[in-house]
């Protein structure tokens, strides 16, 4: 829990270090006023060095009054995370001018994977050229006007993505091997008085309820689709505000 401070500090064991190894945690307190803290001057360190010493725990206690700590020695854990926020604030303001110009390599990171997350972000969807080629797309495709054009392009986002690919261009281009069905085995449920007839009703039957499979996907699809427009509100990023 303590590695990214560690790191920061230059510390030479950040992801080994152990806070409940008595010596390792004394000798790290040590090492942390030594070279970061620096609260008390040299000559008064002798008890916080002496790691050895029954009466260290004291001498920490004291040591944690002094640099204002808010949490007692029994509070190990929370008492180090709050001496490294402070050695880390110290370490930035001795080098402010060293670091005041760097830019976090992963908010770097974080800002390209927000443009890539959401590519339309950058738009200007009140350009009148904008406005007409998301009408003309929505035309071709046969998509259902919106008044916002962006939400029209979202809908044409997505059945691009699920209908115009390659891979679904050439799934929709397979071939269908039917499957051979007994027809004495589907019970029809009247009958005609003429064999032929009830063989026939029986495969019109299993037709329909073949096609009726094929509306029910489809109609599932278009609730996901629907669900993913009106799922993702809409971002002011002028305002700082989400929601619609």
């Amino acid at each position: 829990m303590f590695r990214r401070k560690l790191t920061a500090l230059d510390y030479h064991n950040p992801a080994g270090f152990n806070c409940k190894d008595e010596t390792e945690f004394r000798n790290f307190i040590v090492w942390l006023e030594d070279q970061k803290i620096g609260h008390y001057k040299i000559e008064d360190r002798g008890n916080l060095r002496n790691i050895h010493s029954s009466d260290w725990p004291k001498f920490f206690e004291k040591y944690l009054r002094d640099v204002n700590c808010p949490f007692k020695i029994q509070d190990r854990q929370e008492a180090i995370d709050w001496l490294l926020g402070l050695a880390v604030r110290l370490e930035y303001g001795d080098n402010a001018e060293k670091y005041k110009d760097l830019v976090p390599d992963n908010s770097k990171t974080a800002d390209n994977a927000t443009k890539n997350a959401e590519p339309l972000i950058n738009l200007d969807v009140n350009n009148p050229d904008f406005k007409a080629g998301v009408m003309a797309l929505a035309n071709l495709l046969q998509i259902q006007r919106h008044d916002d054009y962006l939400v029209m392009l979202k809908a044409i986002r997505i059945l691009v993505q699920e209908r115009l690919t390659q891979d679904a261009v050439a799934k929709a281009n397979q071939t269908k091997e039917g499957l051979p069905v007994a027809l004495d085995k589907h019970i029809l449920g009247f009958d005609t008085g003429d064999a032929v007839l009830n063989e026939a009703a029986q495969i019109l039957r299993l037709l329909h309820i073949e096609e009726l499979r094929e509306l029910q996907t489809k109609i599932n699809e278009a609730i996901v689709a629907v669900q993913a427009i009106i799922a993702d509100p809409k971002t002011d990023h002028r305002l700082g505000k989400v929601g619609r």
